[in-house]
């Protein structure tokens, strides 16, 4: 009978076309120190594009709260070299959380530049919506800055609708109604 290779849940192995090969997989503990360093990689208006809510300096409570998340209520993805965690280069962050109270989730993703138009984000996006799916939630939502062209562009072609934000008119929500 053949062993089969398989790898861990919510773990994948991603190709670029440039032919590097990242490894799709849940955040470790042990990833904090190199997330602080690829966030130091990133410009101030890279993160307040992607990451709204950060500002441009991410504190070492965010790394905590991103490397220590609930597995009740939330899932953090990274793309990272393929070495041990803590020694791998992270390239991209993707986070779901359930809104308290609630049957919907908010998503946050993060890619590097480096691998940016790679199909990173969208396969990243594909995981979300699997976790909030079997989370049986009703909805999964973005914000997004209406000039984050690309992230807009990726959310409406995997099916999430804009809406005006409630809060602030430099932002739009994408969202995926996920009752099917």
């Amino acid at each position: 009978m053949a062993i089969r290779n398989r790898m861990p849940p919510w773990h994948e192995n991603f190709s670029l076309p440039n032919g590097r090969t990242l490894l799709l997989r849940p955040v470790r503990p042990e990833d904090g120190p190199p997330l602080q360093g690829a966030f130091s990689l990133l410009g101030p208006d890279e993160i307040r594009e992607r990451l709204v809510h950060a500002g441009e300096d991410v504190s070492a409570d965010v790394v905590q709260r991103l490397t220590h998340p609930n597995p009740k209520s939330e899932i953090v993805l990274v793309a990272a070299e393929q070495l041990p965690p803590g020694e791998a280069v992270v390239g991209a962050l993707a986070r779901a959380a359930i809104v308290p109270g609630s049957r919907q989730a908010e998503y946050t993703i993060l890619v590097s530049h480096f691998v940016a138009g790679q199909g990173l984000g969208r396969q990243l996006m594909r995981k979300l919506v699997k976790w909030a799916r079997r989370k049986y939630l009703d909805r999964l939502y973005g914000d997004v800055l209406k000039s984050n062209e690309p992230m807009l562009q990726l959310a409406q072609s995997l099916g999430f609708k804009p809406q005006p934000h409630p809060d602030s008119p430099d932002l739009l929500r994408m969202v995926l109604e996920l009752e099917a």
